[in-house]
């Protein structure tokens, strides 16, 4: 069921949090590459950028390397790391410490949004976290509507009450929404998340 989560400010995560966050990041950051002294201390960073819409470079000295810190984003994107939250945050049999990452993982996934793609999208909306997307809904591209889309009887638009002063309706109502599958190209500043 699609939902939004609730925001909540950002604050270094507690003992209870980084214990049931653990196992997840342990396990993306297993691959290999160069090892990470402090993770804990990467994903606070990871969190209070997520939070904002700063730059990395905004990143606190106290938290390293910009760069250092957003190559182990990457890093933690591509081993899959929020999809495999996403997922378990969806099933709701996480403990409570995590689910009240909820909003903060959501806010990582907008960035990773940007790294993965479409697939991404189409699993955060698959999943019901709008909060995850970049924009609002239904800016934001929707491949499972291009599939319905693509899947719609074309023969319906060739019924003589289908006409009117000229015009198909069905291909055109059909050519509206595959405009608005794609999406827009660009979500002004003031729709983007808070």
């Amino acid at each position: 069921m699609p939902h939004l989560t609730t925001p909540r400010p950002w604050a270094p995560l507690s003992d209870h949090e980084w214990t049931c966050l653990a196992p997840y990041i342990a396990r993306a950051a297993a691959r290999p590459g160069p090892k990470v002294e402090d993770l804990r201390a990467r994903m606070d960073a990871i969190f209070r950028i997520a939070t904002t819409r700063d730059p990395w470079r905004a990143l606190p000295p106290e938290y390293g390397r910009p760069d250092t810190v957003s190559r182990f984003f990457r890093r933690l994107t591509h081993a899959g790391l929020w999809q495999r939250l996403l997922d378990a945050l969806a099933t709701g049999a996480v403990p409570a410490h995590l689910q009240a990452l909820e909003h903060w993982i959501c806010r990582a996934c907008q960035r990773a949004g940007r790294i993965l793609g479409l697939r991404f999208i189409a699993l955060a909306r698959r999943l019901g976290f709008l909060s995850a997307l970049k924009g609002p809904p239904h800016l934001v591209a929707d491949p499972d509507l291009s599939e319905t889309i693509r899947r719609f009887p074309l023969r319906l638009a060739f019924i003589p009450a289908m006409q009117e002063g000229g015009r198909n309706l069905v291909l055109r109502a059909l050519s509206r929404l595959h405009r608005r599958c794609g999406g827009v190209q660009r979500i002004p500043r003031a729709l983007a998340p808070a």
